[in-house]
C-alpha cells in the first residue's frame, strides 16, 4: 500500500459524500434560500453578524480543527492503518459531518440558538441546564489541554536553556496574527471589499507577516506565553465577532489550507510506502482498540466540540439557508483530508512496522516541512511555518472554546424574563465575569499538563458528540423531520466514550492505591470525570424519553 492510494481514495470518497450524501441530507430537510437568517434577523454587532460564505466557512473549519486530526490518527496508527483509515472514512460522512451540519441546521432554523438552549426547546429545561453544565465543563477541559500546547508550542527556549528559534518565530508570527486581524476585521467592516479584494488582501498579509515573524522572532518562556495566551483569550472572548475572531479565523484558513495541500501534494510527488501493517492487534501496549481508536481519532471523524462552535457561533454568522451545507459538512471533510494526510505521513515514516519516535506534531511537522523543501522552500523556514500551522490549529480552537465557555456559562443562569434576575443571576451572565470564571478553572486543568488532560478531554469531547447527536435526533423527530441517520452514530458514540470514561476514572483510583495520587491534578480530573459521567446519563435519559414519546410537532421557527 502506498500513500497516493490512501489520499487519492479519501479525497474522492469525501467528495462523492458531499455531492451525494450531504446534498440528500440538506434535500430531505429542506431550506430556503431566500429566508432572513438569524445573523441579519438579530444582528447585533457581538455574536450576530453576517458574514460570506467562505467567511464563515472560515470560522468553522479553523475552529473545528485543533490538533485531534493530527494528533489522533497519528497516535491511533499502532493498531495498524487500516483500523483508523476506516474509522476516518466512515466516521466522518456518517458521523461527523453529519453531527456538524445537523447542530448548524437546527441552529439557524431556530433563531441561532445554541445547543443548550435547543435542547430547551425541544426537551425541557432541567435537560438544558444539565446539557450547559456538562458543555462548560468540558470547555475548561479543551481550554487546558490547548492553552498548554500553544505555550508549549510558543516555548523558546529548549529544557538546556538553548533558543528554538522556529518556537519563538511561530510565536512572533501569531502575535502579529492578533493586531492584523483587528486591522483587517476594521477594514472589512467599513470598506466592504468584494471577496476577490478580500482574498487577494488576505494572501498579502499573510505573506508578510510570516516575513516579519520570522525575522524577528520573540524568546519566552512557557509561564510567559500560557498568561499572555490566556489574556489574548479573554480578549478574544468578549470582543464583537466581526473585529478578531473573523477576521482571524479567515487569514488563518489560508494557512491551514495551504498546509493541508501542502501535504497532500507532498504524498502525491513523494508516494511513499505504508511501512505499517494494516491491522496489528486489537491490543497493542496494553490499550484495546476499543474503545481507544474512537476516543483518539475525535476531531478527524466526529468531535462534539464541533457542534458547539456549529450551533454557538457559526450559525449566528450565516447569511444564506444555502452555505449550511458547505459550512456544516463540508468543513469536517476537509478535516478528515487532515486526518488521512496525518495518518500516511506517520505509516510511511514507521520502521520495520514500529511507529517513529517523538510527539505527533514533531512528526507531521518534520514531514510536511520536508515537502515543502522538495519544492525549493529553504528547511528552516518550511520548519517554522509548519511550527505556526500546529499553533494556529490550537490557538483557533482556544479562542472559540472560550467563546462558547463563556457563552455556556452565561446560558446557564439565564431566564426568560431578564427583570426577574436577582443578583447572583445579574452577575453570572455578565460576559466578564462568566469568561474569568471560566479562564480561571481552565488554568487550574492547564497546570496538570498537556499530556494528563487529553484522555480525559478524549473521552468527554466523544461523550459530548453521543449527547448532541440524540438531542438533534429528538429535534428533527419533533419538527417531523426524518432523524433515522443519526441513531445508529448516537448508540455507538454512547457505548463507546462511557466505557472510556468508566476506564479513566478506574486508572485515577489506581494511583490513588499505589500512593501516585495528586489532588491538583489527579483529584480535579476525577472530579470532572465523575460529574461529567453523571451529567450525561441524566442528559441522555431525558432526551430519551422525548425522543421516545416526543412532543407535539413544532415547526414555528422552521422553513420547510
Amino acid at each position: 500500500m502506498n500513500g497516493i492510494m490512501l489520499v487519492g481514495s479519501a479525497i474522492i470518497i469525501f467528495f462523492l459524500a458531499y455531492r451525494l450524501y450531504g446534498r440528500w441530507l440538506l434535500k430531505t430537510w429542506g431550506f430556503d434560500p431566500n429566508a432572513k437568517t438569524p445573523a441579519y434577523k438579530y444582528e447585533d454587532g457581538q455574536d450576530f453578524t453576517p458574514a460570506s460564505k467562505f467567511t464563515v466557512f472560515s470560522h468553522q473549519f479553523t475552529s473545528i480543527t485543533g490538533a485531534g486530526p493530527v494528533t489522533g490518527p497519528i497516535i491511533a496508527a499502532m493498531y495498524g492503518w487500516l483500523p483508523a483509515f476506516l474509522w476516518i472514512i466512515f466516521g466522518g460522512i456518517f458521523f461527523g459531518a453529519v453531527q456538524d451540519f445537523t447542530a448548524l441546521y437546527a441552529s439557524v432554523k431556530n433563531q441561532g440558538k445554541s445547543m443548550g438552549m435547543l435542547i430547551e426547546q425541544y426537551i425541557g429545561k432541567t435537560g438544558r441546564r444539565l446539557f450547559l453544565l456538562f458543555c462548560w465543563l468540558f470547555s475548561l477541559l479543551v481550554i487546558a489541554a490547548f492553552g498548554d500546547i500553544v505555550a508549549n508550542t510558543f516555548n523558546g527556549f529548549a529544557a538546556d536553556g538553548t533558543l528554538v528559534t522556529p518556537n519563538a518565530a511561530a510565536a512572533s508570527i501569531s502575535m502579529l496574527f492578533i493586531f492584523v486581524a483587528v486591522a483587517f476585521g476594521i477594514f472589512t467592516k467599513k470598506v466592504n471589499p468584494s471577496e476577490k479584494l478580500r482574498f487577494v488582501i488576505g494572501i498579502v498579509l499573510l505573506l508578510i507577516m510570516l516575513a516579519v515573524g520570522i525575522a524577528f522572532p520573540i524568546y519566552l518562556d512557557r509561564m510567559s506565553w500560557l498568561y499572555i495566551v490566556f489574556i489574548y483569550i479573554f480578549v478574544a472572548a468578549v470582543m464583537p465577532m466581526w473585529i478578531l475572531k473573523q477576521p482571524r479565523d479567515y487569514l488563518s484558513a489560508f494557512l491551514l489550507l495551504a498546509m493541508i495541500l501542502g501535504g497532500v501534494v507532498g504524498v502525491l510527488a513523494v508516494n511513499p510506502t505504508i511501512n505499517m501493517p494494516a491491522f496489528v492487534g486489537f491490543t497493542v501496549g496494553g490499550k484495546d482498540l476499543f474503545p481507544i481508536l474512537f476516543i483518539t481519532i475525535a476531531c478527524g471523524a466526529v468531535s462534539g466540540f464541533h457542534s458547539l462552535v456549529s450551533s454557538g457561533t457559526s450559525s449566528k454568522t450565516i447569511s444564506n439557508e444555502k452555505d449550511m451545507l458547505f459550512v456544516g459538512y463540508g468543513s469536517m471533510l476537509v478535516e478528515s483530508v487532515l486526518g488521512v494526510v496525518s495518518l500516511v505521513i506517520v505509516c510511511s515514516a514507521a520502521t520495520g512496522g514500529h511507529l517513529p519516535e517523538g510527539t505527533p506534531f514533531q512528526i507531521f511537522s518534520t514531514a510536511v516541512a520536508g515537502f515543502f523543501s522538495l519544492f525549493g522552500m529553504p528547511h528552516d523556514i518550511a520548519n517554522c511555518i509548519m511550527t505556526m500551522c500546529v499553533s494556529a490549529l490550537a490557538l483557533t480552537t482556544l479562542d472559540a472554546v472560550a467563546r462558547i465557555g463563556r457563552m455556556s456559562f452565561q446560558e446557564l443562569f439565564t431566564v426568560d424574563n431578564t427583570q426577574e434576575m436577582n443578583t447572583v443571576q445579574k452577575i453570572c451572565t455578565n460576559k466578564y465575569f462568566s469568561t474569568i470564571i471560566t479562564l480561571v478553572f481552565g488554568y487550574l486543568l492547564c497546570l496538570g499538563g498537556y499530556m494528563n488532560i487529553w484522555p480525559l478531554f478524549g473521552a468527554a469531547n466523544q461523550l459530548l458528540s453521543a449527547l448532541v447527536l440524540i438531542s438533534l435526533a429528538v429535534f428533527l423527530k419533533t419538527t417531523g423531520c426524518k432523524g433515522f441517520m443519526l441513531y445508529i452514530p448516537m448508540i455507538v458514540m454512547f457505548c463507546v466514550t462511557l466505557t472510556a470514561l468508566v476506564e479513566a476514572v478506574y486508572g485515577i483510583f489506581v494511583k490513588l492505591s499505589a500512593g501516585q495520587f495528586t489532588f491538583t491534578v489527579d483529584g480535579l480530573q476525577l472530579i470532572v470525570a465523575i460529574a461529567l459521567m453523571v451529567l450525561a446519563i441524566s442528559v441522555a435519559l431525558h432526551c430519551g424519553k422525548e425522543l421516545i414519546n416526543p412532543k407535539e410537532k413544532v415547526k414555528a421557527e422552521l422553513n420547510h
